[in-house]
């Protein structure tokens, strides 16, 4: 196993302090860090221990799959259709 980056550990601090493990085993990620990773309100993630002490949070599903359909409306109908046809098979 690789040693963590020290940019996991170098965020600086919160202004809320630092977060801490509730009695009901939750943990509030910092906003610096959840826009860091790309992650918003309502994502599903995925927690892997890594060591001791340590645990991955993760995006759930594939980024492909995320962002699927954030394009559409762009090309006219038929377009793409016309488009591949042009290609040699």
């Amino acid at each position: 196993m690789s040693e963590p980056s020290e940019s996991l550990y170098d965020q600086g601090s919160y202004s809320k302090g630092v977060p801490r493990v509730s009695s009901k085993n939750q943990v509030t990620l910092p906003v610096a860090a959840m826009r860091a990773a790309g992650l918003r309100a309502g994502d599903e993630v995925t927690i892997r221990p890594i060591g001791d002490g340590e645990v991955v949070v993760a995006a759930r599903g594939s980024r492909v799959r995320r962002h699927a359909g954030i394009a559409g409306g762009i090309y006219h109908p038929d377009e793409l259709e016309q488009l591949r046809d042009e290609w040699e098979r």
